[in-house]
Parts: structure tokens; C-alpha cells; sequence
């Protein structure tokens, strides 16, 4: 049996930013080490093929873009 650490998501919020450029992140990666990454929408889909091999879990809440641009 293997001891895996199982975080919950809590939903992203204007103060969480992009890591590679400090817009309003919209996708949280959980790395297979244990960390995190942020990104803005744009940041993630520039990094996701990359991201693939080294990425547990994708939060991906840009659709939140959507519907602030329906608004």
C-alpha cells in the first residue's frame, strides 16, 4: 500500500496568480512531487503538453472566463 496524500481543491480566487506572468490564475497543476503550479488560462495552454509528464491532477476553472465575458 502507498501513502498518498490527497489534497482538496478549493476553488482559485483573484489572489491567486500566475506563476509565469502574475495574471489572475485560472488553472491550479498538482505536480506527481507534491507541489503546485498556477496559471492564467493562456500560460496554461502554452505549458500543458510539457506539464503532462510531471502533472497529477489539472484544476482547470477557466471556463469562469466564459461567462465574466457573457456578463
Amino acid at each position: 500500500m502507498s501513502n498518498q496524500i490527497i489534497m482538496e481543491q478549493t476553488p482559485l480566487n483573484s489572489l491567486d496568480r500566475c506563476d509565469r506572468c502574475g495574471a489572475q490564475a485560472y488553472v491550479r497543476a498538482i505536480l506527481v512531487s507534491g507541489g503546485q503550479l498556477l496559471f492564467c488560462a493562456h500560460h496554461a495552454k502554452t505549458y500543458a503538453e510539457g506539464l503532462k509528464p510531471v502533472v497529477a491532477t489539472i484544476q482547470d476553472e477557466s471556463e469562469k472566463l466564459a461567462k465574466q465575458a457573457a456578463n
